[in-house]
């Protein structure tokens, strides 16, 4: 019986990649197989090949694990890089440490950093993005495909433009798929990179968008204090475990400057995330104090990271260093 991911990449390795350069698994033409109840699945990454070469490849591959004694069903969930476009996930193991937040202003930044970027509210339960980047309108659709709202230089999409604010979204899994997929295959034109703000946790929501979108990359946000940092490891362990590389950590609320003597406090520690990302050898990305200025911009729907002054500057150095990551990661992942 195939009891274990090592039998299966034993299996994929000795079918060659089309486009040459060695086996399925070596040229990272195969992604995230994974077993469970007899049941394979994985990602096949079939950019440049010819829809002939799509379809016998992922026939080899079901044929292939298929006769593995204990399999009973073979998924093949195919994907292609069809515009050039990256996807730069968003998490965090629990809510409340500003992911929302950060998710919009770095895609800000990334644009005004001259990049074409869209922004992809993709907490379907609690969408914050239309508050946040004061875009509530509806937008429309061209072909059963949603046409992005545009605020603040970039291109956006929220299910929080489609429903009742104060309606509760009590939707099973399969229905939070289903509007991911409205949202990531919206009609984004000619942007290059999408930023796509997750739920906290590591649901249904990111297990679909890693499966069938495979990011570039994962940029993990998290306050300083321990509690928060638990949680940031473990969005860390299920992006590790599904082959999305980590660009690095946020650390979010640290340090608050008192309006009338100046010091700075500490209200949720200060340094945890760094020295986490040390410790898990992950890059750290940037540190965001705890200000009121901060929230009362996202509460107005105007974005530090629009305008100018220190706190753009922050979210600027952020994005440049997301960036610099996805550079260098690039020649080895699949986007």
């Amino acid at each position: 019986m195939a009891e274990n991911i090592d039998q299966i990449l034993v299996a994929l390795r000795a079918l060659e990649d089309p486009s040459g350069g060695g086996d399925v698994v070596a040229t990272g033409r195969v992604a995230a197989p994974r077993l469970e109840q007899g049941i394979v699945s994985l990602i096949l990454d079939v950019t440049g090949l010819p829809i002939a070469m799509r379809n016998k490849l992922e026939q080899q591959i079901s044929a292939t694990l298929a006769a593995l004694p204990g399999v009973s069903e073979v998924r093949v969930a195919m994907t292609a890089d069809k515009v050039g476009r990256t996807i730069i996930a968003v998490g965090s193991g629990k809510g409340g440490v500003g992911k929302s937040t950060v998710s919009a202003n770095l895609a800000i930044a990334l644009g005004r950093m001259g990049k074409k970027v869209g922004l992809v509210d993709a907490d379907i339960y609690g969408p914050s993005q239309p508050n946040i980047m004061g875009s509530h309108d509806k937008p429309d659709a061209v072909d059963k495909k949603m046409i992005p709202l545009e605020a603040h230089g970039i291109r956006m999409l929220s299910i929080g433009q489609l429903v009742d604010p104060k309606r509760a979204l009590a939707w099973r899994g399969p229905m939070a798929a289903n509007a991911l997929a409205q949202l990531v295959e919206a009609d984004w034109g000619d942007s290059e990179l999408i930023v796509v703000d997750l739920p906290p946790g590591t649901g249904d929501v990111q297990l679909s968008l890693i499966q069938r979108w495979k990011p570039a990359g994962a940029v993990i946000v998290s306050t300083p204090q321990d509690l928060a940092l638990i949680d940031a490891r473990r969005a860390i362990d299920l992006f590790t475990k599904m082959d999305v590389p980590i660009l690095g950590l946020v650390e979010n609320m640290a340090g608050y400057a008192c309006p009338h003597c100046g010091k700075i406090s500490d209200p949720f520690g200060r340094g945890g995330a760094e020295t986490e990302a040390a410790e898990m050898g992950v890059p750290f990305l940037g540190r965001i104090p705890l200000t009121l200025s901060i929230r009362q911009a996202s509460d107005a729907g105007t974005p530090p990271a629009a305008s100018e002054g220190e706190e753009a500057e922050i979210f600027e150095h952020i994005a440049a260093a997301v960036l610099d990551e996805v550079n260098r990661k690039r020649s080895t992942i699949i986007v």
